[in-house]
């Protein structure tokens, strides 16, 4: 299974709402719209890219390693958002960065990438030949 493939999948779909998110978010929302939406779009694509690397790089370890990694990436992942967004929260006024924008986008933006990574996987999935079969 291709890692990059997986990421192109993803990222492609991603992409296009994310710049959709952008300018719906400008046009509703005006500047704060706009950078609420260039925020989540950044987030959502570093949150999600992260889980492929971690995959790329666990890949010919042992599973019970693999597994240590993928749960310490997804504990960081979380405690790293949350700390992000209390952040953004604390230190940012609503004129700058629209929440409505923000939450919307990666909602929006974290089911496009999730749909193009589970229609890539799915392509690569049919391509294995299954076992006991001759190819």
């Amino acid at each position: 299974m291709s890692d990059t493939q997986l990421w192109k999948g993803a990222i492609i779909p991603a992409s296009i709402v994310a710049v959709i998110s952008l300018a719906l978010g400008g046009l509703l929302r005006g500047r704060s719209g706009f950078f609420g939406g260039l925020l989540a779009s950044i987030t959502v694509i570093i949150f999600f890219s992260i889980h492929l690397l971690v995959a790329r790089i666990s890949r010919d370890l042992d599973p019970m390693v693999t597994m240590m990694l993928a749960m310490f990436s997804y504990f960081a992942k979380v405690i790293f958002m949350g700390v992000f967004l209390i952040l953004i929260t604390k230190f940012t006024d609503r004129s700058t960065v629209d929440r409505s924008s923000f939450a919307i986008s990666s909602l929006l933006i974290t089911m496009a990438w999730l749909a193009g990574e589970i229609r890539s996987f799915m392509k690569l999935r049919f391509q294995m030949p299954l076992p006991g079969e001759k190819n």
